[in-house]
């Protein structure tokens, strides 16, 4: 079917609606393909408890994610939460299309018992891609590779380690 000409779409609502119409069908990229996990199942790799105090754990953890260049956001030893986000990464894609990645990380560490500490840890992944027209749109996909957890657990635990061979507390 042909448009006449007064019936045309212009070339910016074109490339809006293909935009629209890509990150519809990349969105499905980033969705995740097993089975969706348990409260507990996401616990027994996103927890972890240590012999050391709530203090010891807390400053800890702060440190480590220093340590992986994650900026602290807030932190309350009182409440022991503590929010982080890794650096930014912005790439530019076709159409002028930007990207912009990123981890958030959240950890609590609580006391359970005589010096003894328990830490949660959660990641996630903030995917921002905006056109050169200003529609943005966003996706934000929880972490849920144990392997990034047991490796961030195995830099807390040398950081307690540290902190209470060297009286850093």
């Amino acid at each position: 079917m042909i448009i006449p000409t007064s019936q045309a779409v212009s070339k910016s609502t074109r490339c809006t609606a293909a935009l629209l119409s890509a990150v519809v069908f990349l969105s499905g990229c980033f969705s995740t393909s097993g089975p969706v996990k348990t409260s507990l199942q996401l616990q027994s790799f996103q927890a972890k408890e240590f012999e050391t105090t709530k203090k010891t754990a807390f400053a800890a953890t702060m440190s480590v994610f220093q340590d992986l260049a994650y900026t602290i956001r807030s932190a309350d030893l009182e409440t022991g939460f503590i929010t982080a986000k890794s650096p930014t990464r912005q790439t530019r894609r076709f159409l002028g299309n930007r990207h912009m990645r990123d981890i958030k990380a959240t950890a609590y560490v609580e006391t359970m018992g005589n010096r003894r500490a328990r830490v949660r840890l959660n990641f996630v992944k903030s995917i921002e891609t905006a056109n050169k027209h200003g529609v943005i749109a966003r996706e934000d996909v929880p972490v849920e590779d144990p392997v990034v957890y047991r490796d961030t657990f195995n830099r807390l635990r040398k950081a307690i380690f540290v902190r209470q061979s060297t009286g850093l507390r």
